[in-house]
């Protein structure tokens, strides 16, 4: 397939790239650069730089694209507390654009990159589909939104369309990481540490109700992530909209991230419990039974250790 792939030179848009282009799949990235990498960009992909919806009007019509994988996004969920209308027209907006020129042009695909900030705090885990979506942050409600616009779409004018849901990416794959001018990402923050660009670890409450004491999280391998992808596109059906979560099925405890990369590096990392942060629930932890019984996707690195270790491999 000749696929267009918005947000490209991102983390998850380059590996997922680097996936397809493996498969023997036409890739054409378009990227602002506002916060990808250009040496991200998988060699054999093209690559043009510059707005997503403009390029989109420029390259969609004349149906030459078989599909959309859709990435490009504003993501700090902090920012998007203090800056939601940044959030709104950059997320929402501009996805509203992409799905007109996609409309117009008869594109017939859509893989859409959501997240799993739009649960919010659930009551309970795992989070399944049918969680009540409640997001807490401007972030996790214009994924929402959008959500709601491609179930439209794809009842009213026949898009074959697919949201997924991510946990916690995490890890590397084939020289390409995780890198972030503000990084709020437990293992890269803590591999940091280790590199000695960071003092210490900072560990946000040590009194939660779990094993430990401290945060539980589901992290998914970049890798599996990307296989994910592949089979959304060769899943997707004609007014469709279906929506799957990713994620290991396993949690890690912030210790036990901790102490990971500690037996990963063998380095001494130093952290500091501080008190918790407001809105952090204890567990976070996926059901992908959807996606294993409709996709036939089963995540193949799940071991802690495993993952931290691809991502250590690239930090250094």
């Amino acid at each position: 397939m000749r696929l267009l792939v918005t947000g490209g030179a991102g983390y998850v848009g380059s590996v997922c790239a680097k996936v397809l282009l493996d498969q023997g799949h036409q890739v054409v990235i378009v990227d602002d650069l506002s916060t990808g990498n250009a040496d991200a960009i998988p060699e054999g992909a093209e690559f043009i730089d510059g707005d997503m919806v403009a390029l989109a009007r420029d390259l969609l019509p004349g149906g030459s694209f078989d599909g959309v994988l859709h990435f490009a996004a504003k993501s700090l969920v902090g920012e998007s507390v203090e800056v939601p209308e940044k959030y709104w027209y950059g997320n929402v907006v501009a996805t509203l654009d992409l799905l007109e020129v996609m409309r117009s042009a008869g594109t017939p695909r859509l893989v859409f990159s959501s997240t799993a900030a739009t649960y919010g705090e659930p009551e309970s885990t795992p989070i399944t589909e049918q969680t009540p979506t409640r997001p807490t942050n401007a972030y996790g409600a214009t994924k929402l939104a959008i959500d709601h616009a491609i179930t439209s779409y794809a009842a009213a004018h026949g898009l074959a369309a697919t949201s997924l849901r991510y946990f916690n990416v995490a890890g590397a794959y084939a020289g390409l990481g995780e890198r972030h001018a503000c990084e709020t990402h437990l293992i890269p923050l803590v591999l940091q540490v280790a590199a000695g660009r960071r003092a210490e670890i900072l560990v946000f409450g040590s009194d939660w109700p779990t094993p430990d004491g401290t945060c539980i999280r589901d992290y998914i391998h970049i890798r599996d992530l990307a296989d994910a992808h592949l089979l959304a596109l060769q899943h997707c059906r004609p007014g469709e909209h279906r929506i799957y979560n990713l994620g290991n099925g396993t949690g890690f405890s912030v210790r036990e991230v901790i102490d990971s990369c500690r037996r990963v590096t063998g380095l001494d990392i130093p952290s500091r419990d501080v008190q918790r942060r407001a809105g952090d629930p204890a567990v976070l932890i996926a059901s992908s039974e959807r996606a294993v019984n409709e996709l036939g996707w089963r995540p193949q690195h799940t071991g802690i250790d495993e993952i931290v270790s691809d991502a250590w491999d690239f930090t250094r």
